[in-house]
């Protein structure tokens, strides 16, 4: 069986931040349910700002036409983030991602099992011929990891390759992108990433 952390792309340019969560069960029975119960609201997007408290970005999965759907994440889906903070004009006030791979490998007699999801910044699907509507770059991703291992349970956010979104954009989206890339390199995204991943292993 692969291990969790090789669904995450390598480390080539710009920054990369690691947001991760642990929770301790009594036994691997309680952790596998724990396991469930996290993967299940890991792929529950559109819920994910009530996970992470009354400070979050707002998420949402939609259909190719940017129309909002309620749904179980899938590979190829796409999803905006609503920042409490001005919004890219290329993704009229929303940051925009594809998720681009889902691994799950679910057995409760094992040593470990997890579930990954990467995703990556797309242009709006509203204005599919315009820049990439999001802070960071298109070759920036971030992966998602809800992992057990034996009474162990984690939730992670895996940055990488963050590079400020400022080539092929409008003057306001250069200057926005570049100060929110920075604030985020800086940590200021910590907090966000940091209530989800706490958020989804409440027991």
């Amino acid at each position: 069986m692969n291990n969790a952390a090789d669904n995450i792309p390598p480390q080539t340019e710009g920054e990369k931040t690691d947001v991760i969560h642990f929770v301790d069960c009594g036994s691997a029975q309680e952790a596998h349910h724990l396991f469930l119960l996290a993967k299940d609201r890991l792929k529950d997007i559109s819920q994910w700002h009530v996970l992470s408290g009354p400070h979050s970005a707002k998420f949402a999965i939609t259909d190719a036409a940017g129309n909002e759907v309620y749904k179980m994440a899938e590979k190829g889906d796409l999803f905006y983030i609503n920042l409490p903070a001005p919004g890219p004009l290329a993704g009229d006030g929303k940051e925009w991602v594809r998720i681009e791979a889902i691994e799950e490998v679910d057995d409760a007699t094992a040593e470990s099992e997890y579930i990954t999801m990467t995703v990556r910044p797309v242009a709006s699907p509203m204005h599919p011929d315009r820049a990439i509507a999001h802070f960071f770059a298109h070759q920036s991703t971030n992966t998602f990891i809800v992992e057990r291992y034996l009474t162990h349970v984690s939730a992670a956010s895996y940055g990488r390759n963050e590079t400020p979104n400022n080539k092929g954009v409008g003057l306001y989206d250069t200057v926005r992108n570049t100060i929110i890339a920075l604030a985020a390199r800086e940590g200021l995204s910590g907090p966000q990433w940091k209530s989800l991943v706490s958020g989804i292993l409440e027991k």
